[in-house]
């Protein structure tokens, strides 16, 4: 073989090296783009849905606005009723008369009181009945027969007890967002693995150390949940609650509203209802998402 035709095949080789080179380049180039790109792409279209969802919703309602022959305020002007609302939402002009900024606090003040003391009681109870059998045979007959039990019976029993409309409002919250906590917490910690039980043994883990190490991290993805459902009946029970009790409140500024007939504040109202709500499920979402386990 001569010179000239080795260097040729050597050209050849060292040409292939190179594009082989360029194209593992190209196709981690290729790789990273679709990494960055498919999150992009997956929001895009999950926010085109809930919008063409919305605009359904819109539709509907103004069919319904239309049929009822404006009986039913429209989507026009409820929200310039909104709009209003929300131009000055801290305004203050007597007991009966708030705006729907300072209406909102209160509500969410009650809520997350209500809720924090409803987890204080359910967690523990929770982990009892799920790490004791006893205890579960103990408190499990009570959780079914209390649970099903409607939030505005409550609200007797708690003007009885505490005498004042706020604090029963508060007691209707906590009682009624502790069964979603407590069955889920029970639920986590009955489900950890007898292998995760025997490896605590073999070390000899004392009860703080199995408490920390794998009992609160092994069922915290299944409190995480149930405090995600028992804040969304929280805020589900307030607006009834605060219809009872009067005073103050996102529930007391509905039924106002509706006794002075101005349906547009009301649908104003839901609409806030829903967003807050939302924004409060979103939340435990993303914390649920960062202590669940992914393989």
């Amino acid at each position: 073989m001569s010179n000239k035709d080795t260097l040729t095949l050597n050209d050849i080789a060292d040409q292939t090296e190179v594009l082989m080179e360029n194209t593992a380049i190209d196709n981690g180039r290729n790789e990273k783009l679709k990494l960055i790109l498919n999150p992009v792409l997956i929001k895009l279209k999950s926010t085109a849905f809930a919008g063409i969802g919305i605009a359904l919703f819109i539709g509907f309602w103004s069919l319904l606005s239309l049929y009822t022959k404006d009986a039913l305020p429209g989507p026009l002007a409820t929200f310039t009723v909104l709009k209003e609302m929300l131009s000055d939402p801290f305004y203050d002009y007597g007991p009966n008369d708030k705006g729907i900024g300072l209406q909102l606090f209160n509500s969410i003040k009650t809520v997350l009181l209500g809720f924090l003391l409803g987890s204080l009681v359910a967690i523990p109870i929770g982990i009892l009945m799920g790490a004791s059998t006893i205890c579960k045979q103990i408190m499990y007959p009570i959780v079914q027969l209390l649970k099903p039990v409607s939030p505005l019976a409550w609200f007797p029993i708690g003007l009885v007890v505490f005498k004042d409309t706020g604090l029963a409002t508060i007691f209707i919250v906590f009682i009624t967002s502790l069964w979603s906590t407590l069955i889920n917490t029970s639920f986590g910690i009955a489900s950890i693995p007898q292998d995760h039980k025997n490896v605590a043994k073999a070390f000899g883990f004392s009860k703080m150390r199995y408490l920390t190490k794998i009992l609160i991290p092994f069922s915290l993805p299944h409190i995480i949940t149930g405090l995600r459902l028992s804040i969304s009946v929280a805020w589900l029970v307030i607006v009834a609650g605060e219809m009872l009790s009067g005073g103050a409140g996102i529930g007391f500024f509905v039924w106002d509203s509706w006794n002075a007939l101005s349906l547009e504040k009301v649908i104003s109202a839901i609409i806030i209802i829903g967003i807050v709500g939302l924004i409060f499920d979103k939340f435990f979402t993303f914390i649920e998402n960062k202590v669940s386990y992914k393989a």
